[in-house]
């Protein structure tokens, strides 16, 4: 788990930049992070709202004990972890001035229904800043490594969930109808990062869910698959390491001035 928290923090790295830039916490700022996981949002949040506080949820028990030992070792007293999911966690009412997220809002089972919940804990006028990936379209490095571990395989119904958030017009209406305005879309055009080498990434990418998955149910050699992988991964090498094509959006609105809690 400490493995994935790592990869996913460096995966992320150029568009952490550009969520942090866009969210523009403040120093008394109560702060909402949905779908911490191991807490690097939450913690660099806490380092600026130092006379209010964050409060990162996760679905992920793991991923929170990682995210609680980290912030204890950078001696922050102003964030905590909740275990929960969003969509139906009991959150105080009209307690946060900010709701943060990177790339942890497109899971939701109910999305009205999640979106209303995390409003619902929002005050009024709270600002809200959501990294989303675009269209699966564009974002190049989805299914690639799939496809190179099970080439024509079936795609399995989950894997457009990632970018069930990716059309404005649907986005906004979702936002719309659970009580905010003022709903903008920012584009990030970055790319996602594998490792400093093919074989760093390689090794990265083997402690994935979605890899030791595909190894376990394919039929052939698992070598096979594996220098298939390492074929794309040479493929994406740069000067600065295995990257990937990707788009997203960062989501800004805003709660409704004078809504109740």
């Amino acid at each position: 788990m400490l493995q994935c928290a790592d990869f996913y923090d460096a995966e992320l790295s150029r568009h952490n930049r550009h969520l942090r830039a866009i969210a523009g916490v403040r120093r008394r700022d109560r702060v909402l992070d949905i779908g911490c996981g191991a807490g690097q949002t939450t913690r660099e949040a806490g380092l600026v709202a130092i006379e209010g506080g964050v409060v990162g949820v996760d679905t992920s028990a793991e991923m929170l004990e990682i995210a609680r030992q980290r912030c204890a070792d950078a001696g922050l007293r102003n964030v905590g972890f909740e275990l929960g999911d969003a969509q139906s966690h009991s959150f105080p009412a009209a307690s946060f001035d900010l709701c943060i997220s990177r790339f942890g809002v497109m899971f939701f089972a109910d999305p009205p229904a999640a979106f209303a919940n995390i409003a619902h804990a929002m005050r009024p006028r709270g600002r809200l800043a959501w990294m989303v990936w675009q269209s699966q379209k564009r974002n190049e490095w989805s299914g690639a490594i799939r496809h190179a571990l099970a080439p024509g395989g079936a795609i399995p119904e989950n894997a457009g969930k990632p970018f069930s958030l990716g059309d404005p017009i649907i986005t906004k209406e979702l936002l719309s109808a659970a009580g905010f305005t003022s709903i903008d879309f920012v584009e990030v055009d970055e790319p996602v990062f594998y490792g400093a080498n093919v074989d760093a990434a390689l090794d990265a990418l083997g402690g994935l869910y979605m890899v030791k998955d595909a190894l376990t149910h394919t039929d052939e050699a698992p070598d096979q698959a594996l220098q298939r992988l390492r074929d794309l991964l040479e493929a994406h090498m740069t000067s600065e390491g295995v990257l990937f094509d990707s788009r997203a959006w960062i989501i800004t609105a805003e709660r409704v001035s004078g809504a109740s809690a």
